[in-house]
Formats: C-alpha cells, sequence, structure tokens
C-alpha cells in the first residue's frame, strides 16, 4: 500500500492519499481546495489514478478539493447520505465497502459531530475525520451537533475496534499525527473515563469561538467544493 499524510497548515488539516500497488488506483480522504494542485504531481510522481475522494463530513473550517479534482482528473466524490451533499457521486450508508483496487475501506456513519460524519475502516486503521481527535473529539455545538449522540457514535462505531488499530484523524493542533483505539480509549481528555453525561455537560460548557470559516465552507462544501461563482457557471 502506498500512503501519504499530507497537512495543510492554515486549518491544521489532514489529507490522506491512499493507493493500491497493483492497479495504482488511489484515493484521497478529506482533500482541501487550496492544496488540489500540489495533489496533481504527487499522484503523477507515484503513477497513481485517483478514482475517489472520500469527504468523513461537510467541513465548516476548508473547502474540500473534491469538486476540482473531479474535474481535472474524473475522480468520484463520496459523501455520507445525511451529508447535505447531493452534489456527490456516491452516497452511501453506514456499512457499505468501497473498493480501490486491492485496499478495502468500510464506511461507518460516526453522527454527533456533524449529521452525516463518516469514518473510513481498513485492516488495520481508521480515519475519523472530525468525530475522534487525538486526545479530543470534534465540537457539537453547531451543525446539528449532538454530545450524545457522538458520545454514542464514537463508542459503538471506533472504540469497539481492535486495540491497537491506529487512528488518523482529520486535524491536529499541537503536531500529533497518529494514535490507536487504545490510546484514546484510555486517554482522551474528552472521553476517557467519562460518562455519557459527563460529556455532554462538558461538551455544552465549552463556549467555543464561532469558526473562522464557517459562512464561506459550508455552502461550498455542500456543492462539494464548487464555490458560489462556479457554481452559477
Amino acid at each position: 500500500m502506498i500512503f501519504r499524510q499530507l497537512f495543510e497548515p492554515e486549518t491544521c488539516t489532514y489529507t490522506y492519499l491512499l493507493g493500491c500497488e497493483r492497479t495504482r488506483r488511489a484515493v484521497l480522504i478529506d482533500p482541501v481546495a487550496s492544496e488540489a494542485e500540489g495533489y496533481l504531481p504527487l499522484l503523477e510522481d507515484l503513477k497513481l489514478c485517483l478514482i475517489y475522494t472520500f469527504e468523513t463530513h461537510v467541513h465548516a473550517d476548508h473547502i474540500t478539493g473534491s469538486d476540482l479534482l473531479r474535474e481535472r482528473l474524473g475522480s468520484r466524490s463520496v459523501v455520507h447520505r445525511e451529508a447535505g451533499a447531493p452534489c456527490a457521486d456516491l452516497l452511501v450508508s453506514d456499512g457499505v465497502l468501497l473498493q480501490v483496487g486491492d485496499l478495502e475501506f468500510l464506511a461507518r456513519h460516526i453522527p454527533g459531530h456533524t449529521n452525516g460524519c463518516l469514518s473510513f475502516v481498513m485492516v488495520d486503521r481508521v480515519f475519523t475525520g472530525d468525530a475522534l481527535l487525538i486526545g479530543g473529539c470534534g465540537r457539537t455545538d453547531f451543525q446539528q451537533g449532538d454530545a450524545g449522540r457522538l458520545y454514542d457514535s464514537i463508542h459503538e462505531k471506533l472504540f469497539s475496534l481492535p486495540p491497537d488499530t491506529l487512528v488518523y484523524p482529520g486535524h491536529d493542533y499541537a503536531g500529533n499525527t497518529v494514535s490507536t483505539i487504545r490510546q484514546e480509549r484510555t486517554k482522551n481528555a474528552r472521553l476517557s473515563g467519562r460518562t455519557r453525561e459527563d460529556f455532554i455537560a462538558l461538551m455544552n460548557g465549552l463556549d467555543l469561538p464561532y469558526p473562522k470559516y464557517i459562512d464561506q465552507a459550508v455552502p461550498a462544501n455542500q456543492a462539494c467544493g464548487r464555490e458560489p461563482a462556479r457554481q452559477g457557471g
């Protein structure tokens, strides 16, 4: 397997490139529009053909590069059917198995940060988007956020994975790159040792600032990254 963890510094967003060595087919998880031109030479250097872009949710902090990549490379965008992005090529639900060459990704619905959050599970790793972060989790005070639902989703769909499963999040603000399910179950500051009621009280009391780019990012991402000027074209 070919694997690259890419980082967009302004919003501390991780994008993941995974490719099948046999077929040279590839997927990008959570591509960022401002970085899209940089993905093209990387794909070319690795001799990979981009088949899919996977979105873990409709992002509020950056605009996805899925539409730009679809126009340039013919890739197909994948989102959850409850994400509010009907522009996607594939609207998936919990339990759908996605194949990229010899690579298999199990889509797991992890609502709570937003209604349409997905994690993508492989044999040895999981890409958790904003639902589960290293030492934390996604906020629940906007975009259909629901702290109780997030608690249930994480415990039922993620913490039930094998303890050694690698956790690759959608963001990190402290230089961390990877964790494990065991580490997050035992050391996550927001989740470890907390009851559901404790977690809801914690999340409801965070009083976080309004997301900087939400007014631009959410409408664009509901159109798969096609900004208003391009939507009318």
